[in-house]
Formats: C-alpha cells, sequence, structure tokens
C-alpha cells in the first residue's frame, strides 16, 4: 500500500517538472478566437425601423429628427405630448401604453395648454425568475448578454409584460431607466402608482415643490414619516403644482438602501410656462427629447436628458433565485448586506457601452448651444468628464446658479441623488469646443466604463458631431480603423475573447493555448464538480485496495470486545 502511494506522488511529481521544464523552453502557439464561434449582433437593434429616425407630424404633434442608431418610437413621443386620450387609436395602438396612462385636460390658465395632467405608473420586473421554465422574463439587456436583475416604475401598458406570446424580451415600455417625467409649472399634476409589484412601493418626490399631505393620504412617500408602504394591488395618488422650474429626482422611498439600486428612480422636469406649451410628458429611455418645450427652444437647439444610474450585481441577482416574495423579501431586507455592496453596472439611460452609443449619442453641429440634464441615481459620486469641450454648469439640483458665478468645466461631479444642468456650446474656439470631432463622454472613474468588471464598457457615449456619424447613427469608425465588433458579442463580455486579439495579423495578444483564461462561473463549478468526483473515487479505490486490512482490524476490536464482556460475568 505504502508503495503504491509513493509510485503515484512521484508520478505527479515529475509530470508537473518535465510540464515546467517544457514550459520554459518553448512558449505556448498564439491562437484567435474564431469571429464565426461568437454570437455575435447588429450593432443596431434590428426590430426599430429607421423611419423612426425622420422629423414627422402625428396627430398633429411635430417630432424631431433623431438620427441616433435607435430612436424613441415617434408614436410614443406624440401620445406622451396630446396625452393617451387625445391622439387617435390607430395613434395609440401603436404605442402599448394603456388608454389611461397619460391623461390631459382643461388649460386652467387660458393659455392653450392642459394643465391638469394624470401619469399612472406601475411597478414592473426584469430579468427575474420564471416560475414556467429555466431562465429569465422579461428579459432587458443592458449590453449583449448581459441582464440584471432589475425593478422599474414604467407607465401603465396594456398587453403582456413581453413583447409577444412567443418572445421573453420586454414589451418596449418596460425597461431601464424609469421614464423622464416633463411638466409645466403650475399644472397639477398627479402621479397614479399602481402598485402591479409584489413587494411593497412608494414614490418620494425628490426636490419637486409638492405638500407633505394631499388629501387623506401622505404625499411624500416615506413610510417612517408620511404614509404606509403601498402593498400589492393598491393605488396611491401622488399630487403637486409646482411653482419652481428644474431638473429633479423621483424614486421608491421604501426600503431604499435597495429599492434604488434596483432601478425604481427616474428624473422629473419642471419646464417654465409659456402659451401653447404641450410638453412630452414622458421621455421612455431618455435621450434625446424630440419635442422640445417653448422656454428650451428659445434659447437651446437640441436637449438630452442623460441619467445615470449603477447596480449590484448581488443584489440584483436576488429576483433571479425565488418566485416567492417572502424569501425575496428576506435576503433583501435582512440577509443583503450594503455595507459590503460593490457597483458591478453602470449605466447611460438603461443601458452600458456598446448599447449606450445606440440611444444616448448627443448629437450636435457646429456653433449650436446644447442643453443637458444630468442626474446620478447611483450610490456613489461620479465624474463625468467631456472630452473636447468645457461646458458651463447653470443649475445644481434644479436651481439656477448666479449667472456671475457660473463655471465652465470638463469634469462635472456628481454626488448620489443630485442632478446638473449644463450648456454645451460647440463653438470652435479651443474653449468651448475643439472643433468636429467624435468626443467621448464618460465617468472619470475607471469602474465606471466597465461592466462587471469588463472594459471598456459602463456608461460611456459620445459627444459626435454630424459630419462624423454614419449612415446607421453611430460614429464613423471605420474613418479611422477602429473595429467595435468584439464588444457586440455576449462572449466578449463572459471573458472569452482576448480583447486584443486583432490588432495585428499574427494576433500577438491572442490566446495562448492550452491555457485558461478567466473561466466563467459555470465552467469553474463544473470542474470543481469533476475534482470532487475524482477525490471521492480515489478515496473508494483506498478503502477497496485495503478493504482485507480494515476487515481484519474490525474482528479484532469486536473479538476485545466480546472478551471484556465475557470477563466481566465471570
Amino acid at each position: 500500500m505504502s508503495n503504491f502511494i509513493r509510485t503515484i506522488v512521484v508520478i505527479a511529481y515529475l509530470v508537473c517538472a518535465s510540464g515546467s521544464t517544457y514550459a520554459s523552453l518553448k512558449l505556448p502557439e498564439t491562437i484567435r478566437v474564431d469571429p464565426a464561434a461568437l454570437t455575435s449582433e447588429p450593432a443596431c437593434d434590428p426590430k426599430i425601423p429607421p423611419a423612426w429616425r425622420d422629423a414627422q407630424v402625428i396627430d398633429g404633434v411635430e417630432i424631431e429628427a433623431d438620427p441616433s442608431c435607435s430612436p424613441d418610437n415617434p408614436a410614443w413621443i406624440a401620445v406622451a405630448v396630446k396625452g393617451t386620450n387625445n391622439v387617435s387609436m390607430d395613434t395609440l395602438m401603436q404605442t402599448h401604453f394603456s388608454p389611461d396612462a397619460i391623461i390631459k385636460t382643461d388649460d386652467l390658465d387660458g393659455d392653450g395648454d392642459p394643465d391638469r395632467i394624470v401619469i399612472k405608473l406601475e411597478v414592473m420586473e426584469l430579468n427575474g425568475k420564471s416560475p414556467d421554465f429555466p431562465g429569465q422574463v422579461p428579459t432587458f439587456d443592458i449590453a449583449p448578454g448581459v441582464q440584471p436583475g432589475a425593478w422599474v416604475f414604467a407607465p401603465k401598458t396594456s398587453g403582456m409584460s413581453t413583447e409577444n406570446f412567443e418572445s421573453v424580451r420586454a414589451n418596449p415600455l418596460i425597461r431601464l431607466p424609469s421614464p423622464v417625467i416633463r411638466v409645466e409649472q403650475g399644472d397639477i399634476v398627479q402621479i397614479v402608482l399602481e402598485n402591479t409589484h409584489y413587494l411593497p412601493h412608494s414614490i418620494h418626490l425628490h426636490g419637486v415643490d409638492h405638500p407633505f399631505h394631499h388629501e387623506l393620504n401622505g404625499n411624500d412617500g416615506v413610510p417612517q414619516t408620511s404614509e404606509m408602504e403601498l402593498m400589492p394591488g393598491e393605488r396611491r395618488i401622488y399630487q403637486f403644482q409646482a411653482r419652481e422650474t428644474g431638473t429633479m429626482f423621483y424614486h421608491c422611498h421604501v426600503q431604499t438602501h435597495t429599492h434604488l439600486s434596483m432601478g425604481l428612480a427616474g428624473m422629473i422636469v419642471v419646464e417654465e410656462n409659456k402659451p401653447n406649451n404641450w410638453l412630452q410628458t414622458l421621455n421612455i429611455g431618455a435621450g434625446r427629447v424630440r419635442h422640445r418645450s417653448a422656454a428650451i427652444k428659445e434659447n437651446f437647439d437640441r436637449e438630452y436628458d442623460l441619467h445615470y444610474h449603477s447596480m449590484d450585481k448581488e443584489l440584483g441577482d436576488i429576483i433571479k433565485e425565488y418566485n416567492d416574495p417572502r424569501l425575496t423579501a428576506r435576503d433583501m431586507n435582512r440577509r443583503y448586506q450594503i455595507n459590503n455592496a460593490t457597483e458591478d453596472y453602470f449605466t447611460l439611460n438603461g443601458l452600458s457601452f456598446p448599447y449606450s452609443l445606440r440611444e444616448s449619442l448627443i448629437v450636435v453641429d457646429l456653433d449650436e448651444k446644447i442643453k443637458l440634464r444630468l442626474l446620478n441615481s447611483g450610490s456613489e459620486s461620479i465624474a463625468i468628464h467631456t472630452h473636447g469641450h468645457h461646458a458651463t454648469i447653470t443649475h445644481y439640483d434644479g436651481v439656477e446658479h448666479n449667472p456671475i458665478a457660473q463655471i465652465m468645466r470638463d469634469v462635472f461631479d456628481l454626488a448620489p441623488a443630485q442632478r446638473l444642468d449644463l450648456k454645451l456650446e460647440t463653438i470652435d474656439d479651443g474653449r468651448h469646443s475643439y472643433g468636429a470631432g467624435d468626443w467621448l463622454i464618460h465617468d472619470h472613474r475607471e469602474k465606471g466604463i466597465t461592466t462587471n468588471g469588463m472594459a471598456e464598457g459602463g456608461s460611456m457615449s459620445s459627444i459626435v458631431y454630424t459630419s462624423y456619424l454614419g449612415e446607421n447613427g453611430l460614429p464613423n469608425t471605420s474613418h479611422f480603423g477602429v473595429n467595435l465588433d468584439n464588444f457586440y458579442t455576449k462572449e466578449y463580455w463572459e471573458r472569452k475573447v482576448p480583447i486584443w486579439q486583432n490588432l495585428d495579423e499574427a494576433a500577438t495578444f491572442g490566446a495562448a493555448a492550452g491555457r485558461t483564461i478567466n473561466l466563467d462561473a459555470a465552467t469553474r463549478n463544473s470542474l470543481y464538480y469533476a475534482l470532487g468526483g475524482l477525490l471521492a473515487g480515489l478515496l473508494l479505490y483506498l478503502i477497496f485496495i485495503v478493504r482485507n486490512h480494515i476487515k481484519q482490524c474490525a474482528v479484532a476490536v469486536i473479538s476485545r470486545i466480546r472478551s471484556k464482556k465475557e470477563g466481566g460475568k465471570e
């Protein structure tokens, strides 16, 4: 037995030693991951018609052109401007909006636009556990194959939470981030929260001028001070009549340390009161505002909403584990340790690079003034850097900064829950702008440009001049030989692709043959199981070869016990 074990040890040592010696004498072959073996996808969402980019008029609503790769459905914008009660049935049927999702009535001040606005929101889940099959439903990808668990406030929808019966992809209205809500100064606004979720929720109107109470209900959304949590199946009305303009914020205030991070947060914009000022009440997915307010049209050539958000993978994975709300509540409220939390996903308008290029490009021309509204709903401060440009901070948290003290910067710090309004001027003078180009805009914290630790990802986008925009609505990187194809494969985000393998013909930075690089969790688990089986088999084999010795020992022990018992009786 001892000779057998010694022989095995010696053989293992010789194998390891010879392998090390061989590796020191000869480097492994460089191999390139075959692009044909990757799960690639188009740079632009193929389900979005190119005609959506065009300027158009729907039910009397003028909608600006948006050259982006994946613009919003123009019918959404028409409904958001007129209200679901004031558009044709044909337009409404193209949107998935419920007929009572946005109700606009009563020109109270007689200036030609509605002043009583009712907005109905639901609480919906993305990438949660399905009770019917292995996997998540409805799915929403923030990058190719990347599906963090999330919750969102969504406009009240008609039909299914998925696209159709054959798809698990989310209904387009149900997505990150929660929609931007736009109203006019002095409007009487009611946000009706219909809790279609399985956990309690609320809405807090952060920075928005609102009373503490509305009728018999609390109106501040805080369970500890103003109202009880809104239980599943219940509805509550939050009402305000804003006296001040600005970029504001709304979010769930139930178990805020988890619910906000899960995605229950959005931007509220209160616009200046102007005659005949029909606003785009909801901006789905944020990005470009294609029907600007009267005041913005007077002062700016374009307007963009930029919502930055971060998520913890560990937190989001909880909803992928259970269909029992008791277990979800237990893990989120009692087991989850936010003190040990990490930011793993960084999004701009609900998406990460390269998908952020689809919807959140800041498209400009020379000599323009651009209005940028920024919100940070993440758990840490961020530092947004504008390459090639200095912008002016005009408002902090919805309040205009003293014009004399307004400063220009190229890095903009946003604490959690903070909002900034920026004026971006594309004057090619070396101060406002360095000239036309495809200029990056990104969080200057290094982790902010990663997706679950993989770069380049995160909340990156571009300030891109139209002369640098391709026909498909993406920056024309082919001018410079840049290839983004790898980023549009799920294998890249699974760490299966050497990130620099295509830099030269020899694939100098390809994979080293015979070596495993950053195994994914499933592969690691398989190896662990195989190793465990090998050890168990070895243990059984050792027991088998020494079975006679074990048997003899057992007989001897039993004999001793019997001898002691018989001696005691005597």
